[in-house]
């Protein structure tokens, strides 16, 4: 068996295949977010595709919206080792680094959600409503949880009945050390029985630390008693699982067998994740389980339920129907435990939060008057007369919360503003005047920006204003809004147009959707052309503005050598002339790491001339600049500044960062050239978006909307699809992922 080491795959945005070729209906269920075609069943742009043409790895996964079914397949499973890896070691919170003190945080509310969870008299409430086949695998569940089906058959210990926060809140400590101490080493005698182990089996050795890191220390026996648990680790295929179980367990390794089946069912449900997708329908998991040849997979689901790696829902009850026509039946949905814990914890903190009742516009009117007419001071009258509030609007729409996060702090409230990025956080303090309430959201909740949390993990203010919530993930965004103090407002800003979070779920979109809470729009234009001409894109119109300037500049191309030469010719020559934009103020994007003019071909042809270099220090030179992925859904932009025996040592938006051989494959990149996802959160004086012939599939128009709102002078288009990108933004708004946070936030409030 060969495949590259899961260490070298685990956990960034960008380990995916290269090419983009359509995904069957088997491999994706309900598609992922920024695909080709509205999401679903067409070529995903984001977290890579598969195949060696455009591939987004970065944007599907972690999730996401622009990645295909065989990239989310190497990216499911480096997700979760990526953030065992995180976690690994013990490290106490004043050593974590930003992005692992962020997970240890989002672990910590897992733990709690589950707690709660165990305090139900049932699993889900929803579950209490499946009917036919799906009511009768949750019975079989139930009565393995019950005892009355042999313990031998089915392990499901029941869980200890907790209280609703049971969980400390993460110790609050300083800012995260300038350079993040590295994961603790792997048990030398657990590496030693792993590869022997996988030696035996036919694997690669440089699979053990992989393993180890999500397995545990046992690895080695879990592996033995169950080869199909390699497919938890990032680059191995079901193909590579197969033949290690056959190389362990002989003939009795077989397709029919229900740990494989088991492994295949949380498998898929990975891959749905990384796509954006919370559930998937239990009849396309089931088509898809046949198609890797499981015989029976009902009862492959049913041992993923009865082991707690999956639940079953079917939310709400088929409408009764007459004699003459019977109605249609209630889809199940099947999704991993994580997140449907994650998305009922968040529906209930969003109902807390939005049931404390109207606000007081008491002190609140002067500052609404003072802020005129405009949008802002809808937003600041929304928020003194709700404690649940959404926003959206463009870039310009950014100036109207901080408006508000400052008005708030003129009557003496406690009030933060968070962004994604550390540039937006950056740019939210120069609106605000001042750096205090300006945090990033991965700071808010590792603790080392912003307010302290109480005894009961809440944070310690009483206004919270969320830019960019289109990328918060359900399990972030679960554990934003349960820190939110009761009586606390919480308001919620961004731009609905852009791609979706790199995690899965879709917050945002699910909120206004389900008109859950005021919602008010800004009417703040982007200004110039080139935001002229990126509100057009919004609603489906590709126009060019004409000014007479080069603020928005189409270059047509007839193949993709052509599209790298034009490209390399507008960054190093043609821009800076003309408008005196240095280089290092020009950014490419496109939309996928694979193919002739990808970010690894065009990355090559830019170092080449900017910064020509040997690359000895693991394909880097100092003064390259590179994306840092330290964790899935987590990116940072800088430069290298060096390298030693340590590691190579990088400078990230201002934060010194060394990462240690073993890791610079797999969590750093060039990035002269992004993807759109890689670029979310980031602006720069000039972009110059890629669209060569092959990109045509992933094509959809968040993704260009989202690229092309990244310029803020000028932008230049090199493509080479003819008329199929206008065709795109006009006809694939953005694809739909499978959720069920609408649904909860329609459900009668218990008690």
């Amino acid at each position: 068996m060969s495949t590259e080491p899961a260490a070298e795959n685990a956990g960034t945005e960008e380990d995916a295949p290269d090419a983009a070729t359509p995904r069957t209906e088997e491999e994706e269920t309900g598609t992922g977010e920024e695909t080709g075609t509205a999401e679903a069943g067409t070529p995903a742009d984001e977290e890579g595709t598969s195949g060696e043409a455009v591939t987004p790895a970065d944007e599907a996964g972690t999730s996401g919206e622009e990645a295909g079914a065989s990239a989310a397949a190497e990216e499911g499973t480096g997700a979760s080792a990526a953030a065992e890896e995180a976690d690994a070691g013990g490290k106490t919170a004043a050593r974590l680094s930003e992005a692992e003190a962020e997970l240890a945080a989002q672990r910590v509310e897992r733990a709690r959600i589950a707690a709660r969870k165990a305090a139900r008299e049932e699993p889900v409430a929803a579950g209490t409503k499946l009917t036919g086949k799906a009511a009768e695998l949750l019975a079989a569940v139930r009565a393995v949880e019950q005892g009355e089906r042999p313990a031998a058959t089915f392990d499901a210990p029941a869980s200890p009945v907790a209280p609703r926060r049971t969980a400390p809140p993460p110790p609050r400590g300083a800012e995260p050390a300038s350079v993040p101490p590295a994961p603790s080493a792997p048990d030398p005698a657990a590496l030693e029985a792993v590869a022997a182990l996988l030696t035996r089996g036919g694997a690669p050795e440089a699979l053990a630390p992989a393993a180890v890191r999500a397995l545990g220390e046992g690895a080695a026996g879990e592996l033995e008693s169950d080869p199909w648990q390699l497919l938890r680790l990032a680059g191995v295929t079901p193909e590579h699982a197969d033949a290690f179980a056959r190389a362990l367990l002989g003939a009795g390794a077989g397709p029919g067998d229900v740990r494989r089946g088991r492994a295949l069912t949380v498998r898929l449900l990975e891959e749905a994740a990384l796509r954006g997708h919370t559930v998937r329908e239990l009849a396309e998991l089931a088509a898809a389980l046949g198609k890797h040849g499981v015989p029976d997979a009902e009862e492959a689901v049913q041992e993923a339920v009865a082991e707690g790696d999956a639940l079953l829902f079917q939310d709400g009850v088929p409408p009764a129907g007459d004699e003459e026509e019977e109605a249609p039946p209630v889809p199940v949905l099947v999704g991993l435990e994580r997140y449907a814990l994650a998305e009922e914890s968040l529906a209930d903190a969003l109902g807390r939060i939005a049931a404390a009742g109207a606000g007081t516009e008491d002190g609140w009117a002067p500052a609404a008057e003072a802020a005129g007419r405009g949008s802002a001071a809808e937003l600041i009258r929304a928020a003194a007369a709700h404690t649940l509030v959404l926003h959206t609007g463009g870039e310009a729409a950014r100036a109207e919360a901080a408006a508000l996060v400052s008005a708030a702090r003129g009557l003496g409230l406690r009030a933060f503003a968070a962004a994604h990025t550390a540039e937006g956080r950056r740019a939210l303090a120069a609106l605000l005047g001042a750096k205090e309430p300006a945090l990033t959201v991965a700071g808010l909740l590792s603790g080392t920006q912003g307010p302290a949390r109480d005894a009961e993990g809440h944070f310690a203010l009483d206004l919270l204003v969320v830019l960019d919530a289109p990328q918060l993930g359900v399990e972030e965004a679960a554990l934003l809004a349960e820190s939110v103090p009761d009586g606390a407002r919480l308001v919620l800003s961004g731009d609905p147009g852009v791609l979706g979070s790199a995690g899965a779920g879709r917050v945002f979109g699910d909120l206004l959707a389900a008109r859950f809470a005021p919602h008010v729009v800004s009417r703040t234009p982007d200004p110039g052309p080139v935001g002229e001409f990126v509100s057009g894109l919004g609603v489906g119109e590709f126009e060019v503005p004409r000014t007479g300037g080069h603020e928005v500049v189409v270059v047509p191309v007839r193949e993709p050598g052509e599209a790298v030469h034009r490209t390399v010719q507008l960054v190093t020559d043609s821009v800076p002339r003309a408008l005196g934009v240095a280089p290092d103020e020009t950014q490419v994007l496109v939309p996928g790491h694979g193919g002739a003019a990808g970010t690894r071909v065009l990355n090559a042809a830019l170092k080449e001339r900017l910064n020509p270099g040997p690359g000895r220090f693991g394909g880097f030179d100092p003064g390259d600049r590179i994306v840092w992925s330290p964790a899935p859904g987590r990116t940072a932009l800088g430069r290298v500044v060096g390298a030693d025996q340590e590691g190579l040592r990088l400078e990230c938006e201002g934060t010194p960062v060394r990462v240690a051989p073993a890791d610079t494959g797999r969590t750093v990149r060039h990035a002269w050239a992004l993807t759109a996802h890689q670029a979310v959160g980031h602006r720069w004086a000039a972009v110059v978006v890629v669209v060569p012939g092959d990109a045509v599939p992933v094509l959809s128009r968040a993704w260009f909307y989202t690229a092309a709102g990244r310029a803020e002078r000028h932008l230049s288009v090199v493509q080479g699809t003819g008329e199929a990108l206008a065709q795109a933004v006009a006809a694939r708004p953005s694809g739909e992922r499978r959720t069920r946070l609408t649904t909860l936030l329609s459900r009668p409030a218990e008690g």
